[in-house]
C-alpha cells in the first residue's frame, strides 16, 4: 500500500494508549483536527527530541483546537514510562502488530521505520503529510503551519 496523501481518508483505527485504554481515531477527530505522528521507538534520541518538541508546542496545538497522537510499536507500558519520564501531555498509542503503520502506508527500509506526521481534518481527510527521518522539529513546525494555513480550526 502506498503512503496516505493529502485528500485521502484516514483509517479509523482503535489502539491501546499508554494507560491501556482503547482509543478510536474517529472519536478524536470528532472533537477537532488531529495530528498523528508515527515514530520508531520510545526513548531513542531523535524520537525523544520529536516527542518533546510536540510537548513544548502543546499549547499552540490546543489553541488551534487540535490534538496530538504519537504512535509506535512499543507496548503501553513502554509508552507510559516514556510519557512520564518526559512529561508528555498527549496520547501515545501502541501499534504492536504494525496495523496502524500499515494502514497509513508506512514502511521500513533497511530496518529503519518511517517517521511521518499526518494532519487530519474533522472531515477525516488527511490535509498534510510531513516525512523526515532525522529532522524531528520539522514535523512540529509543518504540522502547526498546516493547521493554520488550511483553516482547520473552528474559530
Amino acid at each position: 500500500m502506498q503512503m496516505l496523501q493529502p485528500g485521502d481518508r484516514a483509517p479509523d483505527l482503535q489502539l491501546p494508549d499508554q494507560d491501556g485504554r482503547s482509543v478510536r481515531l474517529s472519536d478524536l477527530i470528532a472533537k477537532g483536527p488531529v495530528v498523528v505522528y508515527f515514530y520508531p521507538k520510545d526513548d531513542t534520541p531523535v524520537c525523544t527530541k520529536e516527542a518533546c518538541t510536540f510537548r513544548d508546542a502543546q499549547e499552540e496545538f490546543v489553541g488551534l483546537e487540535a490534538s496530538i497522537v504519537g504512535i509506535s510499536d512499543d507496548d503501553p507500558g513502554s509508552h507510559k514510562r516514556f510519557a512520564e519520564k518526559h512529561g508528555l501531555p498527549y496520547t501515545l498509542l501502541s501499534d504492536e502488530k504494525g496495523e496502524a503503520r500499515s494502514a497509513f502506508g508506512l514502511r521500513s527500509f533497511l530496518g529503519l521505520k518511517d517517521r511521518a506526521t499526518f494532519v487530519i481534518g474533522q472531515d477525516g481527510r488527511v490535509r498534510s503529510v510531513i516525512r523526515d527521518r532525522l529532522n524531528a522539529r520539522k514535523h512540529v513546525r509543518e504540522a502547526l503551519a498546516a493547521l493554520r494555513d488550511q483553516g482547520l480550526t473552528r474559530s
